[in-house]
């Protein structure tokens, strides 16, 4: 009762925190993640318990949604509802308070893809513990003979659709992170499987369930497969298949099979898209059978699906207008005002399964009708909010498509003990999450169209003749690599070549100390700028005024961002054909040049990283976020048009 009454405190603080905070019209995706966050489960029986809620998937699937939203919006009050939430159930030893490892029940793994986001960018490892927990838990959970996943322990030798996502993103990101290479044939024989046993041959949808045993009374006797073709289900399965993609090694073997099954998949939901309404229907292919209806859940599911498919190329641009006329049918039809931005999600069905106790599901169309149609059930809320965000992600200019942004990987080479033991590289990589990550500044740039790169090696005009935009950031020193790749003459020709012909360089120092000046100057003062060995805003703890620089009406890269946080910084001298760009209390703190076709952004901080950017930390009128989008909007308009 202790940890319930704490997160609900923690979610008052967090929602009046929201409140106050200064946004533009919150879009979609953000007012139903505040409707969720204010009226969370209160439909959902299974949750209303007087020791407080239980381990439950639906909430998982509304954080997934929520972390979406953090990550496009840049405020960290989101990723702390995330955090309150999984808190109410993991004491600090990683212990899942109500959940049961022997119940083998497939749907609560489905909470493991928040636990990873947590222990990702927090690091605290009692999240890695219990994620480990649901991860024992699918070493261990029955399958059928094939080798599929039973649903649940009480649903002996059935594979349901729902299945797929509740523990396939999860197990890929979980083998990701621990090396768990073997998983990966594991997990595509999931999916594999669940199309072999459930789709249909005529139609190409796939049935909810399947019981290879062919004893449940649901079952056909022959085939083993559930009588209908119901919406979530699908829905659940395209998710799953989208989310896996992200993590599934694009060299394994069984990854184009992958894709041919969402794509199979998405073409045959595509033929059941009501052609009027845009939406799908909770039967998909009985439009005209009495009772059935437009369902929010399914809908939702598949626009997501579709959306990103087409983001991340897992499916072709010709899905974009299905995503479309979707989205525009899910506005239309199911969302409703709920006051100062908040909107409600109308017409989910509750819940719809297959056999059980005491009421018997027999996967008839009348069983499905049957069940309760509600508003802002959470499995609808959840997968609208992650529609609503890839959508609008869809919806923002994409100035960069064709330009690829490269990280340097070289004069920054360092390295720590991952999760398994061995040494793994991190600081300023696209790939990190935590506060020393650039993930948050390599999804800024994806959103506008660039693609993300990582150079490893000694840049070269060869190597860097498919960048459009290079970015250097705190060059090592003796303390932090054992052998430093040190800027040298003959390096700082190869880019400074590269950026008269046209390349963009982005350089992000450091104070001194804490990375390597001396030499490095010699790239720079090609430009015309000088790192001072300095370091000037030095904070102490929480007094981020100490780090705040007013930014003036007018300046030519930050649009947005009127006040931002910048500590510990070298400052810069800059000579011609270098200029000032940012100029505080007399020192120059950021310098531009232009050489040749090229241009140069320099600033002593590597300010971009995930710690300063993301929301978590910073107090709000620190404009972090909204200065990464005007620095990156600004480097794209420096990319000459040969440089695509």
């Amino acid at each position: 009762m202790k940890e319930f009454s704490v997160q609900k405190l923690l979610t008052v603080v967090i929602l009046t925190l929201l409140s106050n905070s200064v946004f533009a019209q919150k879009k979609l995706s953000e007012q139903l993640t505040l409707t969720a966050m204010e009226t969370l489960f209160q439909d959902t029986t299974v949750l209303k318990d007087a020791k407080g809620p239980k381990w439950s998937y639906d909430m998982g699937v509304v954080l997934e949604g929520a972390a979406q939203v953090w990550r496009n919006t840049g405020n960290g009050d989101y990723f702390k509802y995330i955090q309150s939430s999984m808190d109410a159930y993991v004491d600090k030893t990683g212990t899942i308070r109500t959940y049961k490892t022997e119940d083998f029940n497939i749907d609560n793994v489905k909470n493991g893809r928040s636990l990873l986001l947590l222990y990702k960018v927090t690091g605290q490892t009692k999240y890695l513990t219990a994620a480990t927990q649901l991860y024992v838990q699918l070493q261990d959970q029955p399958r059928t003979k094939e080798g599929g996943f039973w649903h649940k322990k009480i649903y002996p030798n059935q594979m349901w659709l729902d299945g797929l996502y509740m523990a396939e993103p999860f197990y890929a990101e979980y083998a990701v992170l621990m090396k768990k290479d073997a998983a990966f044939d594991d997990i595509a024989n999931q999916f594999i499987l669940m199309e072999k046993n459930s789709r249909d041959a005529k139609t190409g949808l796939l049935y909810h369930g399947y019981d290879e045993s062919r004893l449940e009374k649901w079952a056909d006797k022959t085939t083993g497969k559930s009588p209908n073709f119901w919406g979530r289900a699908m829905g659940w399965y395209v998710m799953a298949l989208v989310d896996v993609l992200d993590n599934f090694p694009k060299t394994h073997s069984k990854y184009k099979e992958l894709i041919a099954i969402l794509n199979r998949t998405a073409n045959a939901a595509l033929k059941y898209q009501d052609a009027k309404s845009g939406v799908w229907y909770d039967i998909l292919n009985m439009p005209t059978r009495k009772g059935n209806y437009l369902e929010s859940s399914a809908s939702s599911m598949f626009v997501y699906g579709f959306a990103k498919g087409v983001r991340k190329g897992y499916l072709p641009q010709s899905f974009a207008a299905a995503a479309n006329k979707g989205y525009a049918g899910l506005k239309k039809e199911f969302i409703e005002s709920a006051g100062s931005e908040r909107v409600n999600l109308t017409k989910t069905v509750s819940v719809s399964g297959l056999g059980g106790k005491p009421k018997y599901r027999d996967g008839s169309f009348e069983y499905y009708i049957s069940e309760k149609v509600i508003t802002n059930d959470p499995k609808g809320v959840g997968a609208f909010i992650c529609a609503a965000s890839e959508m609008e992600i869809a919806a923002l200019p994409k100035p960069g498509k064709g330009y690829t942004v490269t990280v340097d990987n070289f004069f920054n080479n360092e390295y720590m003990t991952g999760p398994t033991g061995d040494k793994i590289p991190f600081h300023y990589l696209w790939n990190e999450d935590d506060n020393n990550g650039f993930s948050l500044l390599g999804k800024v740039f994806n959103d506008a169209g660039v693609k993300t790169s990582t150079l490893s090696t000694a840049p070269t005009t060869a190597n860097l003749k498919g960048t459009s935009i290079y970015i250097i950031v705190d060059p090592d020193t003796e303390k932090e690599t054992a052998k430093p790749n040190y800027m040298d003459a003959a390096h700082a020709k190869q880019i400074s070549e590269w950026v008269k012909a046209g390349g963009v360089l982005v350089l992000l120092l450091n104070d001194v100390g804490n990375c390597e000046i001396t030499k490095f100057n010699v790239l720079p003062e090609t430009f015309g700028i000088h790192f001072n060995e300095d370091s000037r805003n030095k904070v102490q703890g929480l007094n981020f005024e100490q780090g705040a620089i007013t930014i003036p009406s007018g300046n030519g890269i930050f649009k947005m961002a009127k006040k931002v946080y910048i500590k510990e910084i070298s400052t810069i001298v800059a000579k011609a054909p270098a200029v000032s760009a940012l100029t505080d209390k007399g020192d120059v703190i950021i310098a531009t040049a232009k050489y040749g076709k090229g241009t140069v952004f320099a600033v002593g901080d590597p300010w971009f990283y995930n710690e300063y950017i993301d929301g978590r930390k910073l107090p709000k009128d620190l404009e972090n976020f909204k200065a990464t989008n005007d620095l990156v909007n600004w480097l794209i308009k420096q990319v000459p048009a040969i440089k695509k």
